[in-house]
């Protein structure tokens, strides 16, 4: 089992008992705002997202991490890789990601969480060039983007949605550790 730990955080595969702590970080709107369409998940969406984040594990060797807090074993969300296929145009791609509780923000999580991801794509798993995806306007985002050396690369539309989206890269050669 894969697991990267950092000063405050487990990342680590999905476990059942995660599914209701993370159907809860989806249930919020705050959280979800700037996902897809903005739209809430409910138990169930939760519950096959799990189920894909897992197989893409099985399938690529990488994956979307459940985030653990150290200090108290709360489930605060995800983070890691995974393949942008709602993304044509940046194929072939691997992207970072992360989703916190609203309760973790402002804390530094997201950043430390990426971090790990980050250095695990191209230090363990031997990727050469990870990018990020985000909504145009979320800074939130885009400070963590920024934290990790990522550059921006192109803008585009989300081809179902329809919002504008920024396009971060970093190759191996400008990565540092």
């Amino acid at each position: 089992m894969t697991e990267i730990h950092t000063p405050r955080l487990l990342l680590r595969r999905w476990h059942d008992d995660d599914l209701t702590a993370m159907a809860d970080i989806n249930a919020d709107p705050r959280v979800m705002r700037w996902v897809d369409d903005g739209s809430v998940y409910d138990l169930d969406h939760t519950a096959e997202a799990i189920e894909e984040w897992e197989e893409e594990w099985d399938e690529e060797g990488f994956g979307l991490f459940a985030v653990e807090l150290l200090a108290s074993g709360e489930l605060a969300g995800f983070t890691g890789l995974s393949v942008p296929h709602f993304l044509p145009q940046v194929m072939p791609a691997v992207a970072i990601g992360w989703r916190l509780g609203a309760q973790f923000w402002g804390q530094g999580y997201a950043s430390e969480a990426a971090q790990a991801s980050l250095e695990f794509a191209l230090q363990d798993r031997g990727l050469d060039r990870v990018i990020s995806i985000s909504r145009v306007g979320d800074t939130a985002s885009e400070n963590v983007i920024r934290k990790l050396g990522m550059a921006p690369e192109r803008e585009t539309v989300h081809p179902v949605h329809g919002h504008p989206l920024h396009v971060h890269a970093i190759d191996l050669t400008e990565f540092q550790a």
